[in-house]
């Protein structure tokens, strides 16, 4: 494999993934086969910073509707990634990978505090940072978030990980007459209401010129492969 396409990323992984095959929870196999894909990566000489959704435990947005005001449910959702981080971070330190969990919120007996100045440190150490708690403020998704690091941090690109392998037209999985999408501007992805990422990350990835590369992280070292430029992916950019 060549020199990779980035020298630092954000890869964005659905909290959904983390159960597996379940509909509830941590499946330890697909964690740990995530953690393999990270390390993979890494040692392409890539920095690598991770955000997790929390969906496999929690969905703020859900339990608003039953009652629990939006900014309460989602202060749990944001608990949910944390939890989430450290279950990758743990699975990453089994390999060798120094790991390091930075929370948007301030739990000093669990995490660090993320700031910029800290995430710098620990990526120019070698080590992968994964990024909790969201923005660490309600009404934000995890997709937001991982723009939004992304800009602070210095990433060259957003590596949106999903189950399907790019952006389609409409959902693959219920119309068979959808079309897959090599390229798009973020400005296309707006327009077209495409739900792989919502509307307001794609608004600040279109403001700060960054790339999204939408892809299928069901397949084994398809990070690595969207890294060394090989990998099937929607690119959005420009």
């Amino acid at each position: 494999m060549g020199e990779p396409v980035y020298r630092r990323v954000v890869v964005k992984l659905s909290g959904e993934s983390f159960a597996g095959g379940k509909s509830f929870g941590i499946d330890q196999d697909t964690i740990d086969r995530v953690a393999g894909d990270l390390v993979a990566a890494r040692q392409l000489g890539v920095e690598i910073a991770v955000v997790v959704g929390g969906g496999n435990i929690f969905r703020g947005v859900e339990v608003s509707s039953r009652g629990v005001s939006r900014p309460t449910g989602d202060t749990m959702g944001m608990l949910a990634t944390v939890m989430n981080c450290l279950a990758l971070e743990a699975a990453l330190e089994r390999r060798g990978q120094p790991a390091r969990t930075l929370s948007a919120l301030v739990m000093p007996q669990v995490c660090e505090l993320f700031t910029r100045g800290v995430a710098h440190r620990y990526l120019a150490e070698g080590k992968i940072v994964l990024l909790a708690a969201g923005t660490g403020n309600p009404f934000f998704t995890t997709d937001t978030t991982a723009v939004l690091r992304a800009g602070e941090i210095g990433a060259e690109a957003v590596l949106k990980a999903t189950n399907v392998d790019g952006v389609y037209s409409a959902d693959p999985k219920h119309d068979p007459t959808a079309r897959r999408f090599d390229r798009l501007t973020h400005s296309q992805a707006l327009e077209g209401g495409y739900k792989v990422m919502d509307a307001t990350a794609f608004a600040l990835a279109r403001e700060t010129s960054l790339p999204i590369i939408v892809f299928s992280i069901t397949e084994a070292g398809s990070i690595g492969a969207i890294l060394g430029g090989t990998g099937y992916g929607t690119i959005v950019a420009g």
